[in-house]
């Protein structure tokens, strides 16, 4: 678990220094001190001199300027993960923005004489940041500052016919919707090709930008250019001629005064192997390279990714590879990422034969629309995780919140678990509605009915086997993969011989779940290929922290672990009723049901010490990973027992009321 004064751990896991030596982030740890700021501190006013380094750890921060009015103009909302003030650093010139903590925040932050220093001894460092200086308005001289930072990202493919401008033109749409921000395409093609996009977006007016003429100011001159659409995305269309080098440098040029304007840049590029093209594509902050399913697609598309990174030296995070399902192929989505050599960034669901090419907007229900919308989302660093914590039978309590997400269609881009917590994240994940999780639950519906998935055995690792738990899985996940969800999902499992924790998104769900769901003591570990793993929620029993690590900055978390101070209680009652039982048996001389107590103690209560104690630990484990959700629901579970496998419609009623009481909550962190 991420100890939130831990600089060691909060410097590994900072994305900037992520790509650091130990011996490089020793160098940061040595400058770097952590400052609380509570809600509505000024972090630095607009106007004051550049004096720290910045890098949002924990809360949130809001970047604006003061119009003339006095009122603020807000330019972004920043999350973990995101650094600032180093522009004025760089520069040496006075803030141009505020930066105001919107709700208690932890900053880490370097003072600018460290800072200074850092860069020296850190050249890599150097270049990371002063790559991020083309993304922030820098150009005071163009007009005032109307955007916080900018993000290019080029859609390339290494074929014809791969989906990409309809992707390009779907991506941008959706952008835009999702983030509410300024964005434009810039559709490029060599000049004995014609642009498509126009007619796309339903612009009349095609005027088209030649990038071979010598203009004296290409920015000025490419603006006259730009096509407004209906739909709030802008375009602009360019010529290029292959062996002219200068149409690069107009387009770069171009480029670096267009991210003072647009928050997102759409390059539709044309799939040429050419080095212009290259070129181009090194400007990007992202690259998206479509391919087909086949075998052929998939090859080319992997000797592409091997001469950007070898020849060109492209950083491999830069390159995400998306798989257009445009034409069937029965390679096997974990065949195709074996052939790619890496894995596989999304993929496009096959368009329905008839569908519009403005998919996002006139089919946003289709299995397309869905994940062009999540990949928007993860580019516009809007995703929304959802953590389903563990519990046993408090876990029902998630199949309620689950109603109230499909109910309120609240987007979810991402779902984690643990435990109790993967097995209902994996159903939803694969498919199933609440309602259709909550009739799974029916095979409990009396309390004796628990003792179907329990098979006995002489305890070494576990008394439980864990067969019949292994066949209650397999009935209802059957042979589906992580390929096989609907979203992406998370299962985490704790490692017996490493002592950590291991996020499992491969391969079989059922053993996946079965992993998460070995509850040591009790469950033999499930050896999982090499590895002796067993149950999630001993190290991770609300696994923010994975999501937390991947850059999902919305976290929504249902955490259904009961207080220490109840866990106590129940504890003490069963040890109470043990004691009554065991005394009352060898009064009345009763062997019979003295025998049936012994045998309902290993089957109830040494299940109720185990899980109790385990679950004493878990509750302030669980405390410290909430620090980490923006949103924690905390159904209440008074009256219910773990055990009461039985109740799963009052523990879901629960769960349903917890979400329904903070929908203003969840809905204000997703709007911001």
């Amino acid at each position: 678990m991420m100890e939130l004064d831990d600089l060691d751990v909060i410097i590994r896991d900072f994305p900037l220094f992520a790509g650091l030596s130990k011996l490089e982030r020793r160098v940061i740890k040595r400058c770097a001190r952590l400052a609380p700021y509570k809600k509505g501190d000024i972090i630095y006013a607009e106007g004051s001199p550049p004096s720290a380094f910045y890098c949002l750890i924990l809360g949130r921060v809001v970047i604006y300027t003061l119009g003339e009015d006095g009122k603020e103009n807000i330019l972004e909302h920043l999350h973990h993960g995101k650094y600032f003030g180093v522009i004025s650093l760089l520069t040496n010139e006075s803030h141009s923005v505020t930066a105001k903590a919107t709700n208690d925040s932890s900053l880490l932050i370097i003072d600018k004489e460290d800072f200074d220093c850092i860069l020296a001894k850190l050249p890599r460092l150097a270049i990371d940041l002063s790559r991020m200086l083309s993304r922030r308005l820098k150009r005071k001289d163009i007009h005032q500052k109307t955007i916080f930072e900018s993000t290019v990202v080029s859609v390339f493919s290494s074929h014809s016919q791969a989906g990409k401008t309809v992707y390009a033109l779907n991506l941008a749409l959706s952008l835009k919707r999702e983030t509410r921000k300024s964005v434009i395409i810039l559709d490029i093609l060599p000049l004995d090709k014609r642009h498509s996009l126009p007619y796309r977006l339903g612009i009349q007016d095609q005027k088209i930008f030649d990038l071979a003429k010598d203009f004296t100011d290409g920015l000025r001159s490419a603006k006259d250019f730009i096509l407004k659409s209906k739909f709030d995305v802008d375009l602009l269309c360019f010529y290029y001629n292959p062996e002219d080098e200068a149409c690069v440098r107009r387009l770069v040029g171009i480029l670096s005064g267009l991210v003072n304007d647009y928050h997102y840049l759409v390059l539709d590029l044309p799939s040429l192997m050419d080095r212009n093209i290259f070129s181009i594509l090194n400007q990007s902050d992202i690259i998206h390279l479509l391919s087909g399913p086949d075998d052929l697609d998939l090859k080319k598309t992997h000797n592409l990714t091997q001469r950007l990174m070898d020849e060109f030296g492209f950083q491999e995070n830069k390159i995400n590879i998306i798989i257009n399902e445009y034409k069937l192929s029965k390679i096997t989505p974990m065949e195709q990422s074996q052939i790619l050599g890496r894995n596989i960034f999304a993929t496009l669901p096959r368009i329905v034969f008839g569908d519009l090419d403005r998919l996002i907007l006139d089919s946003p229900d289709c299995e397309y629309s869905r994940a062009v919308r999540r990949i928007a989302r993860y580019i516009g660093e809007s995703m929304v995780g959802l953590v389903l914590g563990v519990g046993v039978g408090y876990g029902f309590c998630h199949i309620g919140v689950l109603k109230v997400i499909e109910e309120e269609n609240i987007p979810i881009d991402i779902i984690a678990g643990s435990s109790i917590g993967s097995l209902i994240a994996s159903l939803w994940a694969t498919g199933k509605s609440s309602s259709e999780i909550l009739e799974i639950t029916g095979e409990f519906k009396e309390p004796k009915h628990i003792w179907g998935l329990v098979d006995l055995t002489i305890p070494q690792l576990g008394f439980i086997k864990g067969n019949k738990l292994h066949r209650f899985l397999k009935k209802y996940l059957g042979d589906k993969t992580f390929y096989d969800v609907r979203l992406p999902l998370k299962i985490i499992a704790s490692d017996v011989k490493r002592k950590e924790p291991r996020v499992l998104d491969k391969g079989l769900l059922v053993d996946a779940v079965m992993a998460s769901c070995a509850m040591p003591g009790v469950f033999k570990p499930f050896r999982f290929k090499e590895d002796l793993l067993f149950d999630g929620g001993v190290i991770n029993p609300l696994p923010t922290e994975p999501l937390f690590k991947m850059g999902v900055k919305k976290i929504i978390a249902v955490n259904v672990t009961p207080s220490r101070e109840d866990i106590l209680r129940q504890y003490d009652r069963i040890k109470e009723d043990m004691k009554v039982n065991l005394v009352s048996g060898l009064k009345k001389k009763n062997w019979f049901n003295l025998g049936n107590y012994f045998k309902n103690s290993f089957g109830t209560n040494i299940l109720d010490i185990v899980f109790s104690s385990v679950e004493i630990l878990q509750s302030e484990v669980a405390k410290k990973e909430a620090q980490l959700a923006d949103v924690v629901l905390h159904p209440d579970t008074s009256g219910l027992y773990w055990l009461e496998l039985h109740k799963a419609r009052e523990f879901a009623k629960r769960g349903e009321e917890e979400a329904r009481k903070n929908l203003d909550k969840i809905w204000q962190v997703i709007n911001d």
